[in-house]
């Protein structure tokens, strides 16, 4: 059992940046591919970013390709959302997710989430 939580969401301005936290305790934490996921109001939760055990594979919705980037420490058991260039359609609350495999993508299911980080850009 993995749990999750997110820091570092806030308030940003158009064409600012923020750098999202997700801290894991519990389970090996390097034994989970982890994903980025977003929801805003009256829209579906979607994938943004995905990133594989050892970080040799990540992944990106093409909505944020280019101006965020996910990585992992697998000794601190933090993973790492780095949002640059942030719109106003970035708005939303971000989770962290933990899927048990080597690799993870769009699609797939998750096991463990945790509780969310508000992101608002203006």
């Amino acid at each position: 059992h993995v749990q999750l939580v997110e820091s570092g969401g806030g308030l940003v301005q158009a064409g600012g940046s923020l750098k999202l936290s997700c801290a894991a305790s519990g389970d090996t934490y390097s034994s989970y591919c982890m994903g980025w996921f977003r929801q805003a109001p009256g829209k579906e939760r979607e994938g943004v970013a995905y990133i594989s055990i050892r970080s040799t594979t990540t992944l990106y919705a093409d909505s944020v390709k280019g101006r965020f980037t996910v990585y992992r420490d697998n000794v601190e058991n933090t993973l790492y959302l780095e949002m640059k260039n942030l719109k106003p359609d970035d708005t939303a609350l971000y989770y962290c997710a933990a899927r048990q495999s080597a690799y993870c993508t769009v699609g797939w299911s998750f096991d463990y989430w945790g509780q969310g980080t508000q992101v608002t850009v203006s």
